[in-house]
């Protein structure tokens, strides 16, 4: 089972140089990745500070060598596709192909999405995520994509560089139980960002490894508070555990962990 540190970009470590710090920290420790919330508003907590994730990736990722990194996870929804695409190779040929792409749906939480504007409607933010997904994957092909979708276009255009992982950069799919429709998207990816217990796991995992035909490198990146033993995940199959923090978290918090 790898290890790694999942951490909240608010607060005292809503400074990329700060989260740059942590993750250096982490890596001489011997994790084996550091992973960000992805969020641009915190709603119910309207005086903590929030730091935008896909910089601070980049300021991490010029602080370390060996690290896994990724955003657990990002809301496509609530992002343009090509966007996206660019930033993470750009991420991944910086890190020198250490980045790993978590996705979902995300959440309405006070209004995230709502009061600025985004679908808060989960049919629609699903249909997204699917079709987002499909134009990313297309775009790190380095080939020229054509696609004229029910929310987003690519018209005749090639995206060059293409990633420096091969055959893409890989994408973790979240989700939250055996729902059909969430698992069967993970299935298609590279690995699952479940939020359940050991048994609802095991249920979850079943039922991805009958979509793919197995689980052979598939990853799966599950998280806990600090101290919480890993091992029932293990055993029902996680590849990874991470450290996970609450929104608020001070770097002493962090330090105490490492």
């Amino acid at each position: 089972m790898h290890h790694g540190l999942y951490l909240p970009p608010f607060g005292e470590l809503s400074e990329p140089a700060v989260l740059a710090e942590m993750a250096a920290r982490a890596e001489n420790a011997g994790y084996d990745g550091v992973f960000l919330w992805d969020h641009v508003a915190r709603p119910l907590n309207p005086g903590l500070p929030v730091c935008d994730p896909w910089i601070a990736l980049a300021a991490m990722a010029a602080r370390t060598e060996r690290v896994v990194l990724g955003t657990r996870v990002t809301p496509l929804a609530r992002r343009r596709p090509h966007v996206v695409a660019r930033q993470a190779v750009a991420l991944d040929h910086l890190s020198g192909g250490r980045f790993v792409l978590g996705v979902g749906l995300g959440g309405d939480n006070g209004g995230e999405l709502s009061r600025l504007g985004e679908e808060p409607g989960s049919r629609d933010r699903a249909g997204m995520l699917d079709e987002a997904l499909d134009v990313i994957c297309r775009l790190w092909s380095g080939e020229e994509v054509q696609h004229e979708g029910r929310y987003y276009r690519v018209d005749g255009l090639r995206f060059l560089p293409r990633p420096v992982q091969r055959p893409r950069i890989p994408v973790w799919v979240a989700a939250q139980s055996t729902r059909p429709a969430p698992l069967r998207r993970a299935a298609r990816f590279e690995g699952l960002c479940p939020e359940t217990d050991p048994e609802g796991l095991r249920g979850m995992l079943a039922a991805v490894a009958e979509h793919r035909g197995g689980l052979d490198g598939y990853e799966v990146a599950v998280g806990g508070p600090p101290g919480q033993d890993a091992a029932p995940f293990r055993d029902a199959g996680a590849t990874w555990w991470l450290t996970q923090f609450p929104e608020v978290t001070t770097v002493a918090d962090v330090e105490a962990a490492l």
